[in-house]
């Protein structure tokens, strides 16, 4: 397993637990809001950093069908994850703040006030990130890379504030 694989599986890992555990109610030190805005900035980092190589891909022509379905693979189960750190307790934007880029959140109110139409399109996100992981020729992973941009950029234009 490549290096990435190895921190994405691990970031997978520790959010499964510490989830797990707050649910089940086994843990004596719940994340607080900012612990879990970190993590779902990291996660979104990872995403990036994934999606930045396929971007790369679409935009020069010269698609690596073996690394973009690696890619692709990484964001697909990550954005599975990801709508599920969203608890109310981070909605905490508050306009005109001097934020930490760490753990200070930038998402907005829709997402808790349509949290069925945010996790359809993390979702929906999955699902084409999952179908540029399996695709057998480089017109269907430029089909489906397309359509996973288009997803994150949407999501990120109705989700998060830009101030």
């Amino acid at each position: 397993m490549s290096r990435t694989g190895l921190s994405i599986g691990g970031v997978c890992l520790a959010i499964a637990l510490t989830a797990s555990s707050a649910v089940l109610g086994q843990d004596p030190n719940p994340a607080t809001p900012k612990d879990v805005i970190f993590a779902r900035k990291t996660l979104m980092t990872s995403v990036g950093t994934n999606m930045y190589v396929i971007d790369g891909m679409l935009e020069t022509g010269k698609i690596d069908l073996v690394a973009g379905r690696a890619n692709a693979e990484s964001i697909s189960a990550m954005l599975m994850a990801f709508p599920h750190l969203f608890p109310v307790s981070t909605n905490l934007w508050q306009a005109n703040l001097k934020r930490d880029p760490a753990t200070d959140t930038l998402a907005d109110a829709a997402i808790w006030e349509s949290r069925s139409f945010f996790y359809k399109d993390a979702m929906a996100a999955s699902k084409y990130a999952f179908d540029a992981s399996r695709a057998q020729n480089v017109a269907d992973f430029r089909k489906s890379a397309r359509d996973l941009r288009q997803t994150c950029d949407g999501c990120h234009s109705t989700y998060q504030h830009k101030d």
